[in-house]
């Protein structure tokens, strides 16, 4: 799926300094740290590390539990990796083996939990007896106690639907001012491997974003544990989470991490706030605006924009007729595209949209920053909530989604053409060249004579790996555009 490798690996490095009174310690290769770090440490931090370390592997094997069948004498057998586990032993020795990389994670968690219940323990006494919340918020609390009960369901009832058919895709964002997004970490990491859900997360101080993919019966749970916790409850209603036909299958694993921000614009948070965002329209506010920029006789000559913040491969499958779609590869341009075209947004009413809304809110904050425009909307929900209202309106094509679908069909309308014979066509394939990430366009014609590169340039590198293919890399630069990035 379209990713960039890159900077993921920056960010996990930054996710995994862990901060002590008595101990910093960097991750560098997010590796289990009992080798390279461990010997390293006094013996008091040592007590803190094995400590973590425990937990980290007692939670984990607890999201793994299942109820054993009525006629063992044992109440509960465990099941990870399509295996089913009926001891302790059994179960302790394959996530030992098997799963170092999300203990280390964990443990890392866990590690900066106590560091921060440490820092603030004296504080606590006086500052947060008026904010009971706060108070329990920050205490060195177990994960588990927020995760949900399944105890009720069987095994296959919460994996049902991996393959797709019966399952779920879940798209949401909610920002909101988190104080431990660490903490936040390890508890979404526990929760999405308790319900079997794979996909996203961002969080960060600013609010958490996420699509992630399950059973039904799962994707309900996460859905009924976020607009119960005391973190988002205020913020997020039900409306909130989109919804598509998909499951744990649309991903290839489960990633969460922490972030400075949520959607990567590449600006701080501190400099572009969520808080001054453009003016929310729901999908009718947006259907009606749209079409009376569209009924004008000359809409070129209009006061208004309508705006795709959205990335050039997402437009170039679908968008809203008579709109403005920059020539941008990851929302991170999307800032230096304003700067260089303020002329065009002079005196303008601007109407903005997007996948699910989350790249307008900060999209659209930097644009009123910047003081030329009229007005500035968002449509609230993205394209993803006007299509469950209009699949027959404005937006012709497919919606793209970061996932291994690539895109949703509301519509049977094809936008874009094949990008050799010029047919219409509008299935995205990865490159077929190994290490671009780059999507191409390519009609089942086409394929059939091997044309399945994103450009020559990669076309020709295919080609000499098949002719010798001992041969890992090459020095030319693809021809296309760069790597695709990872913007929800």
């Amino acid at each position: 799926m379209p990713s960039s490798n890159s900077s993921d690996q920056e960010d996990d490095l930054e996710a995994c300094v862990l901060r002590f009174s008595d101990l910093d310690l960097k991750e560098t290769g997010l590796i289990n740290p009992s080798s390279s770090l461990k010997a390293e440490l006094d013996g008091s931090t040592k007590k803190k590390y094995s400590f973590a370390k425990k937990k980290a592997f007692a939670l984990f094997v607890k999201t793994k539990e299942v109820p054993a069948p009525l006629f063992e004498c044992k109440e509960k057998w465990w099941k990870c990796c399509q295996q089913l586990f009926m001891d302790q032993t059994s179960i302790h020795r394959h996530v030992a083996t098997q799963h170092a990389d999300e203990i280390c994670h964990q443990t890392a968690s866990i590690l900066k939990q106590l560091a921060m219940t440490l820092s603030t323990s004296k504080s606590l006494k006086s500052a947060d007896e008026r904010n009971p919340l706060k108070e329990y918020l920050t205490h060195d609390h177990e994960v588990s106690a927020w995760l949900p009960d399944v105890s009720c369901f069987s095994p296959d009832e919460l994996i049902s639907g991996q393959g797709g058919e019966e399952g779920e895709v879940l798209l949401y964002y909610c920002y909101c001012d988190l104080e431990d997004p660490r903490w936040i970490c390890a508890w979404q990491t526990a929760l999405c491997q308790h319900l079997h859900l794979t996909g996203k997360v961002r969080i960060a101080t600013e609010g958490i974003n996420g699509t992630v993919g399950g059973s039904k019966l799962a994707t309900r749970l996460y859905v009924e544990v976020m607009l119960s916790c005391p973190w988002f409850k205020d913020y997020l209603c039900k409306d909130d989470f989109k919804t598509s036909k998909g499951g744990a299958c649309c991903f290839p694993e489960l990633r969460v991490g922490v972030f400075e921000e949520i959607v990567p614009m590449g600006i701080s948070p501190n400099k572009i706030s969520y808080r001054t965002p453009g003016t929310h329209l729901s999908p009718g506010e947006f259907h009606k605006e749209v079409e009376k920029f569209l009924s004008q006789a000359n809409p070129e000559e209009s006061d208004t924009i309508l705006l795709d913040c959205r990335n050039f491969y997402e437009s170039k499958i679908g968008r809203f007729q008579g709109c403005l779609a920059p020539d941008i590869r990851k929302f991170s341009y999307f800032p230096s595209y304003v700067d260089k075209n303020l002329e065009l947004f002079r005196e303008k009413r601007v109407l903005m949209y997007c996948t699910g809304g989350i790249r307008c809110e900060r999209g659209s904050a930097y644009l009123k920053a910047k003081g030329v425009c009229k007005e500035v909307f968002q449509l609230k929900g993205g394209i993803h909530k006007y299509l469950e209202e209009f699949p027959d309106g404005f937006y012709k094509g497919k919606l793209f989604v970061f996932d291994e679908r690539y895109a949703l069909s509301y519509n049977s309308d094809i936008v874009s053409e094949c990008s050799y014979c010029e047919a219409p066509w509008d299935q995205y394939k990865l490159c077929s060249t190994p290490q671009c990430r780059q999507l191409v366009l390519t009609c089942p014609d086409c394929q059939g004579q091997g044309l399945t590169a994103c450009c020559v340039t990669c076309q020709d590198k295919g080609g000499r790996l098949a002719s010798s293919p001992t041969q890992n890399s090459f020095k030319e630069e693809c021809g296309g555009k760069k790597e695709l990035g990872t913007d929800h």
